[in-house]
């Protein structure tokens, strides 16, 4: 389960603002999943529970904002949308698509104090 370890990151991400940005406590994380993230959002919340125990974001709420896969169909020349890496093009069938967004996995916005 790589949610663990994301769930890590994400702490330390905030450990490491709190002291940049002088904040003391999170109440909230706004963070913005694509479906090419390979993230289960369900066992994220769950390690994102256990891993802010007694750090300065317990209690906090995650938000997770879902965002959409999309791809440049190189048959078509336009953007078409993806669900999963190795969708095809909706409109014309082909394979040959590069990814421009969905993969990412990213905190968008804080609610500190």
């Amino acid at each position: 389960m790589h949610e663990m370890s994301i769930a890590e990151g994400i702490v330390q991400v905030l450990e490491d603002q709190a002291k940049a940005q002088c904040y003391t406590r999170v109440k909230t994380v706004w963070l913005e999943i694509g479906p090419l993230a390979m993230i289960e959002t369900e066992a994220l919340n769950f390690c994102f529970e256990a891993v802010t125990r007694d750090t300065l974001a317990e209690g906090a709420v995650l938000n997770i904002i879902k965002i959409k896969g999309e791809a440049f169909c190189m048959q078509c020349l336009k953007n078409v949308p993806i669900t999963e890496r190795y969708d095809s093009c909706v409109d014309c069938g082909s394979y040959q698509l590069q990814v421009v967004q969905g993969d990412e996995m990213r905190i968008k916005e804080l609610e500190v104090e």
